[in-house]
């Protein structure tokens, strides 16, 4: 196999493994608990540490891999999330797993951006599209079946496998990485932006970390909308540092080239909808249902294959149809399957749910694939670690903030019905509020070129454009 056939399956493996051991743990928590010694409301700081830990280290993921070289700091990363995970399969108290999970955090912060720069560095513009779908299937898949994974492993073998099944996956990435990735770093880096780095770790940790308590009862609510409101401020005093700063450590002047507009908007929206969906199903199957965790993890592995079965015909339809056309058509179908989920109440045949999610997925997958791609059809070289920053950031942000709607839609259900237990139809206007919000990027879809990323769907021949001249002016 050609290095320019593995950089793809390597950068899909090592997004794999930080993709799925991000939720992985969410059904092993009372069984950890229990054998470090606490309880599993206390452990749940597991996981907000690493979402934290994520928060402070993307933004700055892009200018390292253009200081030290993209294949140095991707192996890095995969050997700091390895001795993460040994950290958390070795604890032997909360303190020792959650330093563990930050490190954790710490090293898949930096493997995620930095793999999508190595492949965007690596592959033609004309293969992208074919690239990305494997980038794509990652953090479709992890999500979903990492629920199921953990319950097995816990169940029938022992949590400490959760963490140290990676350890074989990383040194087979570090090893194929050394082989067929080059170190490509930029020749002149740009200055590091401390200020932009402190603002920016604030303002997405407050996000993301707020977001993320939001409806879970795990902290006192005026402390949830206290870490919203001091994030949503350094966010603020980020966007106002970054007009200033000719390097800033997230570069939002690249937002004025349309399709990257798009995608990190667009998408932005999309996901915050979508995003709510892992969230949601789950829950639905085992508190509605009344399945197992194992069960429910079963059913909604319905998703993976109707995204593995979109994998070999999204470049046809991209080609057919163009960027623009199936991002504005594709976003309203998805939202309609998501709001079809209403109709999952006890009772209806599990043939039918599992249709609908084996189509949804199949769907979701061409939207997420279309997004990846066109948020670097026009970005020149020279732009592409700061792109990747901005891209991952925005996509864990929106992670955090779907998963919020999710969980207040419930609760301002559950509140308006005057109930406390959560029964199946506690989730219908939760389904019809997140494919609302969906639907709406149609809006910011619509808004793209006619002809937006005609190279990389092989629509016209001819260079890739460009930003326009204005623009390049204002990256430069």
């Amino acid at each position: 196999m050609s290095p320019k056939r593995i950089v793809p399956l390597i950068v899909a493996v090592a997004l794999f493994m930080e993709n799925m051991d991000s939720t992985v743990i969410a059904t092993s928590l009372p069984a950890i608990a229990a054998d470090i010694g606490t309880n599993p409301l206390a452990l749940k700081l597991a996981v907000t540490s690493y979402l934290l830990s994520l928060a402070v280290f993307i933004p700055v993921s892009g200018w390292t891999a253009d200081r030290f070289g993209a294949r140095t700091v991707f192996r890095a990363a995969i050997a700091v999330f390895m001795i993460g995970s040994i950290g958390c399969a070795l604890s032997g108290s909360l303190t020792q797993f959650v330093a563990a999970r930050i490190i954790e955090g710490m090293g898949g912060a930096m493997m995620s951006p930095v793999a999508r720069l190595i492949l965007v560095r690596s592959v033609d513009r004309r293969e992208l599209i074919n690239a990305m779908i494997w980038v794509t299937l990652p953090a479709l898949i992890g999500p979903l079946i990492g629920p199921a994974l953990g319950g097995f492993i816990t169940t029938y073998i022992s949590w400490h496998w959760i963490f140290l099944i990676n350890i074989p996956i990383g040194l087979t990435g570090i090893v194929l990485a050394t082989i067929f990735i080059e170190d490509v770093r930029a020749e002149t880096p740009d200055p590091f932006d401390p200020v932009g780095w402190g603002l920016s770790s604030v303002g997405i940790g407050g996000l993301v970390f707020g977001g993320s308590m939001l409806g879970l009862n795990f902290l006192p609510t005026w402390i949830v909308v206290v870490l919203i409101a001091v994030g949503a401020a350094a966010t603020y005093g980020y966007v106002r540092h970054a007009r200033g700063t000719p390097t800033p450590v997230l570069d939002l002047s690249l937002l004025k080239i349309p399709t990257m507009r798009a995608a990190i908007l667009g998408g932005f929206i999309y996901r915050s909808g979508i995003g709510a969906l892992p969230f949601l199903l789950p829950l639905l199957l085992q508190l509605g249902f009344n399945l197992t965790a194992f069960q429910s993890g079963l059913i909604t592995l319905s998703n993976v294959v109707g995204a593995m079965g979109m994998k070999t015909v999204i470049p046809i339809i991209l080609r057919r149809f163009g960027f623009r056309r199936v991002l504005v058509v594709n976003a309203l179908i998805s939202a309609a399957l998501v709001a079809t989920c209403v109709t999952f109440t006890p009772g209806v045949s599990f043939a039918w749910i599992v249709g609908i999610l084996v189509i949804s997925g199949f769907f979701r997958s061409l939207e997420f694939t279309s997004l990846n791609t066109i948020a670097y059809a026009d970005i020149e070289n020279r732009y592409m670690s700061r792109a990747t920053s901005l891209v991952a950031v925005a996509q864990q942000v929106s992670i955090s903030v779907g998963v919020a709607i999710g969980a207040l839609a419930v609760d301002l259900t559950l509140w308006a019905r005057g109930r406390t237990t959560i029964t199946a139809a506690d989730f219908q206007p939760a389904y019809i509020a997140i494919a609302l919000i969906s639907a709406s990027a149609f809006f910011v879809f619509a808004r793209m070129p006619h002809d937006a990323g005609a190279e990389l769907a092989r629509r016209r021949p001819g260079p890739p454009s460009g930003p326009t001249e204005g623009t390049d002016q204002k990256l430069s």
